[in-house]
């Protein structure tokens, strides 16, 4: 379970906890605590009062009100003074300014839990975007709100502009555009699609987006689709025989076995 976990941050590690607390009878009630435990971290109140407010009883946790309201008088405040200083780089016209403004802004929205503020915020920098560097940068804080909001024609369109952009070059962030749309793919049932898309990632991922997906999901996600969608030549020359997707393979055995076992036609091992 904690090696499981390890390989996530931030809301989807969150989300993670919830799900397998929701439905495991092994682990449940330990990530069910832990998440309440680590959500009293943030400023994402309003899901640690959910948390409590259905599991609270259970686990016998109780509200902590001073708690909430600390952290929510602290978050208003600061939503209040980044306007105030968004407002007077507006009327100073500093592009720079404004954008980071907006960037600080949408970033707070987002650790309270507020996803569509966040991405309206995040929208808004696109107008006062001046190197390839900032639009990448707005691309990807828009693609991670919305596939937390499930608006996954909008990861799609903000990865093309992001792919589109001069200057791309960065392994890493390619890697992220490719996960990217990969799980839009496979959120639409696009499997082969997806599976192209995952089979593209450079293992430079690493542990560099763990904020959204693990490297053993790209593993597990694009070696089942291509299974589910590949003839034996593609399944050959795309998957078995493609030396970046390798590394991920190795890091879930099973998948490896798997793929090999089929296309050697061992179906009792499958």
């Amino acid at each position: 379970f904690e090696g499981y976990m390890s390989g996530y941050s931030g809301h989807t590690r969150l989300a993670r906890l919830i799900f397998i607390g929701e439905r495991s009878e092994e682990f449940g009630l330990q990530a069910l605590k832990q998440s309440i435990d680590e959500v009293k971290q943030t400023a994402n109140m309003t899901v640690y009062k959910e948390l409590v407010d259905k599991f609270g009883p259970m686990l016998a946790i109780q509200k902590d009100q001073g708690l909430i309201d600390g952290v929510e008088k602290k978050t208003h405040q600061q939503i209040e003074r980044l306007e105030i200083e968004l407002n007077q780089y507006k009327t100073s016209l500093i592009k720079e300014s404004i954008r980071m403004a907006y960037n600080d802004l949408g970033d707070t929205h987002y650790e309270r839990g507020d996803l569509n503020s966040s991405l309206k915020c995040y929208v808004r920098t696109r107008d006062y975007c001046t190197t390839s560097n900032h639009i990448i940068s707005m691309c990807l804080n828009v693609i991670k709100v919305s596939i937390e909001l499930g608006n996954f024609a909008h990861v799609i369109n903000y990865v093309n502009k992001a792919e589109q952009t001069p200057d791309l070059h960065e392994d890493v962030i390619k890697a992220k555009l490719k996960c990217c749309s990969g799980l839009a793919h496979l959120e639409g049932r696009k499997y082969k699609m997806a599976a192209r898309r995952f089979l593209e990632a450079s293992f430079a991922l690493g542990t560099n987006f763990s904020e959204v997906i693990a490297p053993k999901d790209v593993a597990i996600y694009g070696g089942l689709c291509a299974l589910a969608t590949f003839d034996r030549q593609e399944l050959k020359k795309k998957v078995l025989d493609n030396a970046a997707f390798k590394n991920f393979l190795e890091l879930v055995p099973p998948v490896r076995e798997l793929l090999h076992d089929f296309y050697g036609s061992r179906y009792a091992s499958c």
